[in-house]
């Protein structure tokens, strides 16, 4: 196999594994807050932690609403034609990879279901306040 050609597939298992890691963020970010709110976790309360959550989920809904293919999935799949691979098919860990991530399903399921997601990220802010921003010393 050509050196660029692996390369090429190389990086788009890391942003296959980028995308996998950014979906466990949002889901076990809103899980683990909820948790943590029950639990008295001082760390679900940290102010960054929950901005970054939310701008997360806030972001994959704007992107379903207004018709935006995710720019993490276009890339991978550039990487994946640049490396002379059918695209949604790959190696053993791009495989597996790809079933947990994606399924298919009428494009407003997809839309209701990060706004639901993005909703309940905003209420968790009401259940398990974050603490304030401080200023750093």
């Amino acid at each position: 196999m050509d050196i660029q050609v692996s390369l090429f597939q190389l990086f788009a298992n890391i942003v296959l594994i980028a995308h996998i890691a950014f979906v466990l963020f949002v889901v076990f970010g809103l899980v683990l807050t909820l948790l943590g709110g029950v639990r008295s976790w001082a760390w679900v309360r940290n102010p960054r932690f929950r901005v970054l959550h939310l701008a997360a989920i806030a972001y994959v809904a704007l992107e379903s609403w207004l018709g935006i293919v995710c720019p993490l999935t276009s890339l991978e799949l550039w990487l994946r034609g640049l490396a002379g691979q059918v695209v949604y098919e790959g190696d053993f860990i791009a495989y597996w990879l790809r079933k947990f991530l994606f399924f298919t399903a009428a494009p407003w399921v997809f839309t209701f279901s990060y706004s639901v997601f993005a909703v309940l990220v905003v209420v968790s802010w009401y259940y398990v306040r974050p603490r304030k921003f401080s200023r750093p010393d």
